[in-house]
């Protein structure tokens, strides 16, 4: 079908069913599935996606039914309306499918940075605790020459004792 035709019948449906000039309360939902099929048909990456399916639906109910494309049953309207569920059912089927794979790849996508968080956390962790150790060197250094000289490590906290200086005479 021309593109030209396409948005032709989209301008006349489009006037039917437009929220604002009618009062069917389903209205809103319409116009939308048209638009939706309007963007369908002239994107033709979609269109040729549509075509796959529709001739898929095709394929499968031929072989449901055991027929040949020459049968004279493929031309019936029965063939047609079952064709038609087909069809609908094919492209259910490829729309759940596709809504699968963006889940699995989001949750893949949500372990990757979940990932990608936990190694900057443990990074930032080993940092700081780099940092402290350097920032308490002088500390350690001053204990181990103390040490090395034979003094006692005074107890934290404690005040420093004064010695009793006994009175001669």
């Amino acid at each position: 079908m021309p593109e030209g035709d396409i948005k032709k019948c989209y301008r006349n449906k489009s006037l039917l069913i437009h929220p604002d000039k009618t009062t069917n309360p389903n209205a809103p939902d319409a116009f939308d599935r048209l638009k939706k099929a309007q963007t369908v048909l002239l994107d033709d990456k979609l269109r040729a996606e549509l075509d796959e399916n529709i001739s898929d639906a095709r394929m499968l109910l031929m072989r449901e039914l055991k027929l040949t494309a020459d049968d004279e049953e493929t031309r019936s309207t029965d063939f047609l309306k079952q064709w038609r569920a087909k069809t609908i059912w094919v492209i259910r089927d490829n729309e759940l499918r596709k809504q699968r794979q963006m889940k699995a790849a989001m949750r893949e996508e949500g372990r990757e940075q979940k990932k990608q968080d936990e190694e900057t956390a443990e990074r930032k962790r080993k940092r700081d605790h780099d940092d402290a150790w350097d920032k308490t060197r002088e500390q350690r250094i001053g204990s181990w020459r103390d040490f090395q000289q034979g003094k006692k490590p005074e107890p934290e906290g404690a005040k420093k004792k004064k010695k009793k200086v006994k009175a001669l005479g």
